[in-house]
């Protein structure tokens, strides 16, 4: 909400204050920021604070002027600044290029993973092709071998009825015999 009439008036004049008193004020001030700090050089007039006050205009508050402490040498503390940025950048930097290392050697590493689980796919699947190859070559054989099984089961039957038969005419010609 901008002020209008009387009141920009009066906050005008506060803005602007009189060059004599800000000087007294300035030189009030440096003196007793002189005496606490002894060994920097007066950098900036420092300006004491301003008490609110009321404007005969209608009790319009003063602003107080912000005071700014007494720094070191800025040049310096910029100078500082910069080199703990630079040196926090740097770590940054290196954390990440060693993040991109670590991940370029396990990417590696998984290649070979791979690359060995591939040649071993590929040696068990060679070595299924051939089991296969070895069992259909071998399939004849096998077929034949079931084959006898059959015939081998089918004389063993007629072994038995032929020996069940023996068993009947030996009885026969027992009872016979004993006639």
């Amino acid at each position: 909400m901008a002020a209008t009439g009387d009141e920009a008036a009066a906050m005008d004049s506060i803005s602007r204050e009189p060059a004599a008193v800000s000087a007294g004020l300035s030189r009030a001030a440096g003196g007793v920021a002189q005496a606490e700090r002894t060994e920097d050089p007066p950098e900036a007039p420092s300006v004491a604070p301003k008490k609110p006050g009321t404007n005969a205009d209608g009790g319009v508050e003063t602003a107080e002027e912000a005071v700014e402490p007494a720094e070191p040498d800025i040049n310096e503390l910029c100078s500082d600044m910069f080199e703990k940025m630079a040196i926090f950048l740097q770590g940054e930097l290196t954390a990440t290029c060693e993040d991109y290392l670590l991940l370029e050697n396990m990417n590696k590493l998984t290649s070979l993973k791979y690359m060995e689980m591939k040649d071993i796919t590929i040696n068990i699947s060679r070595n299924l092709q051939d089991l296969n190859d070895k069992y259909a070559s071998l399939q004849p054989y096998l077929d034949q071998i079931n084959k006898i099984e059959e015939q081998v089961s089918a004389l063993e039957q007629a072994a038995y009825k032929l020996d069940a038969y023996s068993k009947k005419l030996e009885a026969r010609f027992k009872k016979l015999e004993k006639r």
